[in-house]
């Protein structure tokens, strides 16, 4: 009964999550009870809870910032904007998946509740506000991400990609918790974050050996996650291995939760070692942008080539973290993750209908597909071109907005680095996009010559996705001064 009146006093914080999970317990019992044939319930209950819950999330924007669950869970627009990106990977995400389980014969119900499940993880992350909510929401979203990357069980490459996901997960888990740890000890025993940052004022250790040991575990631990530089080695694996549509949903959402931790704990855990974390971020956001890029030119799998590009784009995010004093650093931030949202799944949602097809993710079997299916090939290019920032595309603007952030605020070597190597990635961008324009028989592979389009209805649902991802990925930029104005009411 307590914890009744727990929830119905505190549940207006966690109402989107609420129906997440009452979305879950819908997806179980229908599944139970009804035909395993009659497929289409389960996704029209998953994307009903996802849009709900973002209408919900949206309804909320104006209200009061607050703590409840005893201090357990903490609400204002900073963490209401990530929830929100959050949710939309999901929602654009799942159409993804729908012909590819058909095909692959995966099973649905499965599939769709470590989706939603991995989803209200990276929600409660967003805003958990205490070490034990942070850790139990980060292992949530963490273990649904690992079944996922080896769902397709018969298939090697999926089996390795989990083993190495899993393997390397629990090690980065650990580190994270150990450093969480000397929080725990240095501050008196304080869980909350902010009692924390008070309770290492209290006890004189906000300066102390310590307090390196903590910074850097939580780092590491961190940069996991976001597939940080030199903490990137499952990334292109677990691209190539897992299936498709799961690669398009980790690559996103798993930066916009890390992303979200990083921000609340660096910026109030270790206000007092400002120049410290800056400095370990900016050595990981440079290697992370050459590396990442100079890498992905060698790729032959497009997959992989997509996965050194993620960890270069993250290396352009971290620049709006890291200057977070100037009055637009976060901001810049949050407006970029949002048409990286767009553009990297309009990208993945072009390869899944191209493997679909044809069995292969080679760059090479790209040739001529603007010939057998334009409308693909165009969705594609068009998603490329904004990845690699080219005008007037909206990861252009997005760009220019993140670099212009950190010109003012003095961090001009991560901006040139991050320019020079933004021009390098046009290269292998535009490279692909060369291959699908080419009209010489020669060049044309055995699998382009051999594409069928199919008109299907759930090849439909991937092309909803994919001209909502390229609409936003070529408008975007156009009516950038709301989004940014948005972006600029989050910060907590």
């Amino acid at each position: 009964m307590k914890e009744f009146h727990l929830l119905l006093f505190h549940g207006g914080s966690i109402f989107p999550e609420c129906i997440l999970i009452f979305g879950l317990f819908l997806l179980l019992v229908i599944d139970f009870i009804s035909d395993q044939k009659d497929t289409a319930w389960f996704y029209f209950i998953s994307l009903i809870s996802l849009v709900l819950s973002i209408a919900v999330l949206l309804f909320q924007w104006r209200e009061e910032p607050m703590i409840s669950f005893f201090g357990n869970f903490q609400t204002n627009n900073f963490n209401k904007i990530f929830r929100f990106l959050i949710l939309l990977c999901s929602t654009l995400c799942i159409p993804l998946s729908v012909e590819y389980i058909q095909c692959t014969e995966m099973a649905v119900t499965e599939f769709l509740l470590f989706i939603l499940t991995a989803t209200l993880g990276g929600m409660f992350l967003c805003g958990a506000n205490d070490l034990a909510t942070i850790f139990v929401a980060l292992e949530c979203f963490s273990l649904c991400s690992y079944l996922l990357s080896g769902y397709t069980k018969r298939d090697v490459r999926s089996n390795e990609a989990i083993m190495k996901y899993l393997l390397m997960g629990g090690t980065s888990s650990s580190i994270l918790v150990y450093g969480l740890s000397w929080l725990y000890g240095l501050s008196g025993g304080e869980i909350e974050l902010q009692e924390i940052a008070n309770g290492l004022i209290n006890t004189q250790m906000y300066n102390s050996p310590g307090i390196w040991i903590a910074l850097i575990s939580i780092t590491v631990g961190i940069g996991f996650k976001l597939s940080l530089v030199p903490f990137h080695q499952w990334t292109p694996d677990v691209y190539e291995g897992s299936p498709t549509p799961v690669v398009a949903f980790i690559s996103v959402i798993s930066k916009v939760a890390a992303s979200a931790l990083a921000t609340r704990i660096f910026d109030i855990i270790f206000y007092f070692s400002l120049n410290e974390w800056h400095l370990l971020l900016e050595i990981l956001a440079i290697l992370s942008m050459i590396l990442g890029n100079l890498i992905a030119i060698t790729q032959t799998s497009i997959k992989r080539m997509l996965a050194y590009s993620s960890i270069g784009q993250i290396g352009y995010i971290l620049i709006g973290i890291i200057n977070r004093d100037s009055n637009n650093g976060y901001a810049s931030m949050i407006t970029y993750m949002l048409f990286y949202i767009f553009m990297n799944i309009g990208t993945f949602a072009c390869i899944v209908l191209f493997s679909l097809r044809t069995g292969t993710d080679n760059i090479r079997d790209y040739a001529g597909l603007y010939t057998k299916d334009p409308f693909s090939a165009l969705s594609l290019s068009l998603c490329l071109l904004s990845l690699g920032g080219i005008p007037p595309l909206a990861g252009f603007f997005g760009k220019l907005y993140l670099f212009w952030c950190g010109w003012q605020a003095g961090s001009y070597l991560l901006v040139s680095i991050g320019l020079f190597m933004s021009v390098i990635s046009i290269y292998y961008y535009l490279k692909i996009i060369k291959l699908l324009m080419t009209e010489r028989n020669k060049e044309i592979t055995p699998h382009v010559q051999n594409y069928r389009l199919s008109s299907s209805i759930s090849k439909n649902y991937i092309e909803v996705s994919m001209i909502v991802c390229v609409i936003a990925s070529a408008l975007l930029g156009i009516v950038m001064n709301p989004i940014v104005a948005i972006a600029q009411d989050t910060l907590f």
